[in-house]
């Protein structure tokens, strides 16, 4: 009896997280030039590459405004100004004019590359990824930070980490203001995290300070 009862509670879980997922409206992100489909784990999760879906689906802003492209980057026809330009999710890409590949950087990120900007507190993004293998995960992000801040991941609406600190990427050096919201760094181990082979819907949530750019989260197998 106690291993059927056991068995019931199992069941009722698998079928519990099942029905989150089915419930869930959002697409994997694709476009004319875009067309992988569901991000990968292990593999790097590229942040402006969210779900299709909209507002309180794919993801949540504080405002319908694209900050990045269509206002800071105008619209003139070019696949890097126009990324995304109508939802609220504010994107703007590296750029090689002495914004983000300065020496004051604590790592070089790669030109003409799409990261999730303006972020503030409680805004989200939500991504379909296929996740190969069971296991262990270790997360790893690039990211700036000009105050410092805290973000958390989610998995199928299941908080799968507490608070993550994302330290200051100030650099007192950089005589340059503006920059100081461009300095990019990775930081290596920020969180493990148990994952289950199949679809999953990973969630990133900016919990404080805001003001953050996200680029990627990575994710490698933790091989015991």
């Amino acid at each position: 009896m106690k291993n059927n009862f056991l068995s019931f509670l199992v069941l009722c879980t698998i079928l519990f997280s099942c029905s989150k997922q089915s419930s869930y409206q959002g697409l994997p992100f694709e476009n004319e030039q875009y067309k992988q489909g569901a991000q990968v784990i292990p593999g790097k999760i590229y942040c402006a590459y969210y779900d299709r879906g909209g507002e309180g689906v794919a993801y949540h802003d504080t405002d319908s405004v694209n900050h990045g492209s269509g206002e800071l980057n105008p619209l003139n026809g070019s696949y890097l100004h126009a990324f995304r330009s109508g939802e609220g999710v504010d994107i703007s890409y590296t750029k090689s004019t002495d914004i983000d590949n300065s020496p004051y950087n604590f790592v070089q990120p790669p030109m003409e590359m799409f990261y999730v900007g303006w972020t503030e507190p409680g805004e989200w993004t939500r991504y379909t990824v296929h996740v190969e293998e069971s296991g262990w995960y270790e997360v790893s992000i690039l990211y700036t930070s000009h105050d410092g801040g805290k973000i958390s991941l989610y998995v199928n609406n299941e908080k799968l980490t507490d608070s993550l600190t994302l330290p200051t990427t100030f650099n007192p050096a950089d005589p340059e203001g503006f920059r100081q919201w461009h300095h990019w760094n990775i930081v290596e181990n920020l969180a493990r995290v148990q994952l289950k082979k199949g679809t999953q819907i990973l969630q990133l949530t900016t919990e404080e300070t805001g003001q953050m750019n996200y680029a990627w989260l990575e994710f490698k197998k933790i091989i015991h």
